[in-house]
């Protein structure tokens, strides 16, 4: 009988059985935004409208006006003046005249991510890049992160991350 309590005994104290696992994990991202410039040309745009008015160009009578020769993308433009055709008579007379952007314009340089000159173009979005300066991020031994501060346009993330699971 002191047997078979022995065996009891034993079998009730086996060590329980489970999974353990335990995971350590470190990260640094580091971003540095890049420059970017967006540019759409402006048209050169000539209209003229008008009604009981006599036109010249200085030259021609009835002349209203236009483009002559192209130059760097932007046409030579002949103005025309009016006046009343018949005195006493209602006339309206109206011009506009919008000059395009020229072809020769240079475009964004950008030198160590910032925008040093911008396109000179009638509709320009421009964003200038980040400097990463003394942007830095490390990890040691003991997953200690240490992260420093860049310049503008710069990002530092560090992360340490401890999971431990028992099923």
């Amino acid at each position: 009988m002191k047997k078979f309590l022995a065996l009891a005994v034993v079998l009730a104290s086996a060590p329980a059985q489970a999974d353990i696992s335990h995971k350590i994990q470190s990260s640094v991202q580091l971003t540095v935004d890049g420059a970017a410039s967006a540019a759409t040309r402006v048209p050169t745009v000539y209209s003229v409208t008008g009604s009981g008015a006599s036109t010249t160009d200085g030259t021609t009578t009835g002349a209203l006006g236009g483009f002559g020769a192209v130059t760097n993308g932007v046409p030579a433009v002949t103005t025309i003046s009016a006046t009343q055709a018949t005195s006493g008579d209602a006339f309206s007379f109206s011009t506009s005249y919008i000059e395009g952007d020229s072809t020769s314009a240079t475009g964004s340089t950008v030198t160590s991510g910032v925008v040093g000159s911008l396109p000179l173009f009638g509709d320009t979005t421009t964003t200038s890049g980040g400097v990463a300066g003394s942007l830095a991020g490390t990890i040691d031994s003991q997953h200690g992160v240490t992260i420093t501060a860049g310049g503008a346009g710069t990002t530092a993330t560090g992360q340490m991350v401890t999971e431990l699971t028992i099923r």
